[in-house]
């Protein structure tokens, strides 16, 4: 446990079916749901930290702290355990606890999805959040094919639009709130045109229920479509040194759009910061053949560390930051000190001599191996089928 003063949740929101009821009305008048939003109320007020001292950055027009929490957990083996990808665990109190720490530094990005438990994730941060949910930004995602009574996976995609509505129903119960505000597409369905998805996007804003809404990890075209029926606030992609796919074409997209870009993994798995995923074997940029190559990648980031008197997890997410003003990582913790040394990178600045130096370093190596196992990489870049 950690060494903060545990805080009781209070009772949900006493107005929030007024509060769905009056983003109705805003959205049938054509007022943005999030402009109501942004004039709410807070229930409280945050503790000051580095995160709040007016460091903010837009995904759209959506204000958000620079760096986000991933909350991406499982069930552990025994009763009451919570373990991440990585095979971290800790028991649902402390997980709790963590994201309450985060919100006390500063962070307003909670990010979370269906599929991650599936649903205990979900249950975990509405349980954290629900006593300062005016205060925070939650995304969570829909696109597996989940029974939505058992949580059983059906496999593939679903995103046939009478599916998601079931499925935002769900996620709103268990996050305890009565509005997401950063709905994502986790992955592309590609038997489902896009402008059916945004359709049904498009329905549960008029109704209040949702705010800003994205895409995880689509094709190019799809994201311009999508973006033309309902704008988009958000894409969600992995981004790190280890792997700068997006900067051929979304980073390009997402700045010709004002779509902001939101980076999973953004410490490579882990690797930037000088570990290994227990699941390497599967990851072939983690294979034996390529990590003595790509070693030279942690080299770069320690001696920039040394550098810049920083962690080289600092320096790996400063580095992003410092692309765009408009990127916002994502970093996933089950540790309170990681989490605040994450938390610190925001403060890092680079000159830009020190970028262009740092962006050579980084450039001048040549990664090996793919980013995601074959089967994962598979249902990354899709593009969505033309309405008939």
């Amino acid at each position: 446990m950690f060494n903060t003063n545990p805080r009781t949740a209070s009772a949900p929101e006493p107005q929030g079916l007024q509060r769905r009821q009056l983003l109705a009305t805003a959205a049938s008048l054509g007022i943005a749901p999030w402009l109501l939003s942004a004039c709410a109320s807070p229930a409280g007020t945050l503790a000051s930290s580095p995160q709040t001292a007016g460091q903010r950055r837009k995904l759209g027009t959506l204000e958000v702290s620079p760096i986000g929490l991933g909350c991406q957990w499982r069930p552990g083996a025994t009763p009451g355990v919570v373990a991440d990808l990585y095979s971290s665990r800790f028991d649902r109190p402390t997980a709790v606890q963590l994201i309450r720490r985060a919100v006390d530094k500063g962070v307003t990005l909670f990010d979370t999805a269906e599929a991650y438990g599936p649903f205990l994730s979900e249950e975990i941060v509405g349980e954290a959040l629900q006593s300062v949910r005016n205060q925070v930004v939650v995304s969570t995602k829909f696109g597996f094919d989940i029974d939505q009574q058992t949580g059983q996976r059906r496999g593939g995609t679903n995103s046939r639009p009478e599916h998601i509505k079931q499925v935002v129903e769900g996620q709103l119960r268990r996050l305890k709130t009565d509005r997401i505000d950063l709905l994502y597409q986790h992955r592309v369905d590609p038997l489902v045109p896009i402008e059916d998805v945004a359709g049904a996007v498009k329905d549960l804003m008029a109704q209040g229920k949702v705010l800003h809404w994205g895409l995880s990890e689509p094709g190019v075209q799809t994201i311009r479509r999508a973006h033309a029926v309902l704008p988009l606030s958000a894409i969600q992609n992995e981004y790190s040194m280890l792997w700068r796919g997006p900067e051929a074409q979304v980073l390009p997209l997402c700045e010709e759009l004002g779509i902001g870009l939101v980076c999973w993994s953004p410490l490579g798995m882990g690797f930037l910061a000088g570990t290994v995923p227990d699941f390497r074997s599967s990851v072939p940029r983690f294979a034996p053949e390529a990590l003595p190559a790509n070693m030279a990648l942690v080299d770069v980031v320690r001696a920039w560390a040394q550098r810049k008197n920083t962690t080289p997890a600092q320096l790996s997410l400063a580095w992003l930051l410092a692309q765009k003003p408009w990127i916002v990582p994502i970093p996933g913790t089950t540790n309170v000190v990681h989490m605040e040394e994450n938390i610190g990178a925001a403060a890092i600045v680079f000159t830009p001599d020190e970028l262009r130096q740092l962006n050579a370093a980084v450039a001048a190596i040549r990664i090996q191996g793919d980013r995601l196992s074959p089967a994962v990489m598979r249902m990354a870049g899709v593009e969505t089928p033309l309405r008939p």
